[in-house]
């Protein structure tokens, strides 16, 4: 009987396509007679990440840290905030309202007055904080209030009786927050996670970018501007893979952790016959 997780399909199949287009582009290059300043061909941009390895490690290492930062701080303040806006409705309808704005404004155009009014680094963070933010508070809220009502009314009845005096009612809230809404908001938090971590590299490689524009920075953004300006296509290139590698490391990274927290006991990680 063959399962989804037992299946070498899964992973064969797209690094062989993903072989297959790396060859394809290296031919053309080839046949054609392209130069490298229009485009480079794979195998002189793995020569170039290795030439200027001390370079792009020290800028990789740059956006990393404040890509993983940026995500961590999104994660604390996503859920506190989620947890008090779920345990009282006044504070979801004043808050909730700001946090959407900060959403569905663009994070190019913000990027800019951060530099302004902020150091570099701290600006750049915080537009790796802005964008992660939101889909961790988004869906840890959407976990928090989706517990089946049903579930709600047995759980008072059972665990948390209900009281007149305020702060019964708060600890009885506080109960139920605990032992019912924690485990059932776990699937969507995690599924925010996902998102917010690459959000927040992008948050980092924009804000690295409007740094870069103004003559500052130091992430790999930083050297593919550099590298534009001075038509250095080859570690261009360099960069971008390696950022893109650093997108793929950190979303198969949450991923896991997601998996291994719901593989005994929920629905979306448990194996599936194919």
């Amino acid at each position: 009987m063959t399962t989804a997780s037992s299946n070498p399909l899964k992973f064969v199949l797209p690094l062989a396509v993903f072989a297959a287009a790396i060859g394809l582009w290296e031919i053309a290059v080839r046949l054609q007679g392209i130069p490298p300043y229009i485009l480079p061909a794979p195998s002189l941009i793995g020569t170039t990440i290795v030439a200027d390895w001390p370079l792009l490690q020290a800028s990789l290492l740059t956006t990393l840290k404040t890509t993983l930062l940026g995500l961590v701080l999104a994660v604390l303040g996503g859920v506190l905030i989620a947890v008090v806006l779920s345990l009282s409705r006044i504070a979801e309808y004043s808050l909730y309202p700001f946090a959407v704005v900060l959403q569905v404004t663009p994070v190019i155009a913000i990027a800019p007055l951060l530099l302004i009014y902020m150091p570099q680094d701290v600006a750049v963070l915080t537009c790796a904080w802005l964008v992660a933010f939101f889909p961790v508070l988004s869906n840890t809220m959407l976990g928090l209030q989706s517990v089946d009502r049903n579930l709600m009314e047995l759980f008072a009845l059972y665990g948390a009786p209900a009281s007149r005096r305020p702060l019964a009612r708060f600890r009885s809230r506080l109960k139920a927050l605990w032992y019912l809404r924690r485990p059932a908001a776990l699937p969507a938090f995690l599924a925010g996670l996902r998102i917010a971590g690459g959000l927040s590299l992008i948050g980092a490689v924009v804000a690295e970018m409007a740094a870069g524009s103004a003559g500052a920075g130091s992430g790999l953004a930083y050297r593919i501007i550099e590298s534009q300006y001075r038509l250095n296509i080859p570690r261009l290139f360099a960069a971008l893979v390696l950022l893109a590698l650093t997108g793929i490391g950190l979303y198969l990274l949450l991923a896991a952790i997601s998996h291994l927290l719901l593989r005994r006991w929920h629905e979306s990680a448990l194996t599936q016959e194919k």
